[in-house]
């Protein structure tokens, strides 16, 4: 038998799971705080992967997804140590805030310390207990308020392990994305963590398809690093779009956006991808495309000041495969017989 897995006070023996509360400290009105948490700690050993959402309080889609894949069965048969962590950030959770009280960004304060702030605290209860047990880990985003994202893993795709998760994840696009400072994801690397981020979807709002495209990923990635036994392959799937570059186009000037194309389309360059005029109509801009890629990201907002960012758009070099790819992850989330039923339980 394998040794119990051990995290905050608790122990969880092997082919159990339990779930856990970590203290991290009182609201003003003496509420306690804790950082809930499932623990599936496997009868076989293998490796140690964490899944975590809500870092930033009002990107609540990955608390969804956490959500459908604690109710799956096929855990039962797990090797090695699954930990889910659907709010990190109960505080602006409740809020319905990207920030903590403080409003400070938790996402920029890794790894935190034990006598800082209430985010810096907050960072280091997570790398101690969590991080530092694990040798992979997927963190999961939204879009903020009013700007939404086509489904997308970002991570280092120079590093082999993390680049075969990623494609393993199978989302529309994987950027190779620059590590932040005090970002998660510099310091689960600095630690032998292996991580993604997934992006999709906006904050405090819920997209099925984006919903299902995360569960169908996160259980990949899952058998991926052999925690669940492997799915015969298919000869028809296709690596997900590897953009070279990304930008936002910025408005123009400031007024009323009239969007021509949608969130995964794709644009060349030159087109016309919006037009922004006044009140009366009486001046207007085009917003113009630099360079042909696709949409991975946009404002939801037609009201835009000069220098918004309104459409995030990522340079590829085949329009037509990405088209392709987008289209065709997109139907297998809405078809794929794994969901059937367990949406409304």
């Amino acid at each position: 038998m394998r040794d119990p897995f051990l995290i905050g006070a608790h122990s969880i023996d092997p082919g159990t799971q339990q779930t856990v509360l970590l203290p991290l400290s009182r609201l003003a009105d003496h509420t306690d705080m804790t950082l809930r948490l499932q623990v599936i700690h496997g009868k076989k050993p293998g490796p140690t992967l964490f899944v975590s959402a809500a870092i930033h309080g009002d990107e609540i889609i990955g608390v969804e997804i956490i959500r459908r894949i604690s109710r799956m069965k096929m855990l039962s048969r797990l090797k090695g140590t699954l930990i889910l962590i659907p709010i990190v950030n109960g505080y602006g959770f409740l809020g319905m805030s990207r920030y903590l009280p403080d409003r400070r960004d938790l996402n920029r304060v890794f790894p935190g310390h034990r006598g800082g702030s209430p985010a810096s605290q907050l960072a280091h209860t997570f790398m101690t207990e969590i991080v530092s047990k694990c040798q992979f880990g997927i963190d999961l985003h939204s879009g903020a308020i009013h700007r939404e994202n086509l489904p997308q893993i970002r991570a280092d795709l120079d590093d082999p392990v993390v680049k075969g998760m990623a494609t393993a994840f199978g989302a529309s696009v994987m950027l190779n994305s620059n590590l932040r400072d005090g970002s998660l994801r510099e310091a689960a690397q600095s630690v032998g963590c292996h991580m993604l981020l997934f992006e999709a979807g906006e904050a405090l709002r819920f997209d099925e398809t984006a919903i299902r495209i995360g569960v169908k990923g996160v259980l990949s990635v899952i058998r991926h690093i052999d925690m669940l036994p492997k799915l015969k392959p298919r000869k028809s799937v296709v690596d997900p779009v590897q953009p070279t570059s990304s930008h936002w186009l910025r408005a123009p000037m400031s007024g009323l956006m009239r969007a021509a194309y949608s969130l995964g389309d794709v644009v060349k360059k030159g087109s016309v991808i919006a037009r922004i005029a006044g009140p009366l109509g009486q001046v207007e801009e085009e917003v113009i495309v630099k360079y042909s890629g696709v949409i991975i990201g946009r404002t939801n907002l037609p009201i835009v000041n000069r220098g918004d960012a309104l459409f995030h758009v990522a340079r590829v070099g085949d329009l037509e495969d990405a088209e392709v790819t987008i289209e065709d992850r997109v139907e297998r989330a809405d078809n794929d017989p794994l969901f059937d039923g367990i949406e409304i339980v």
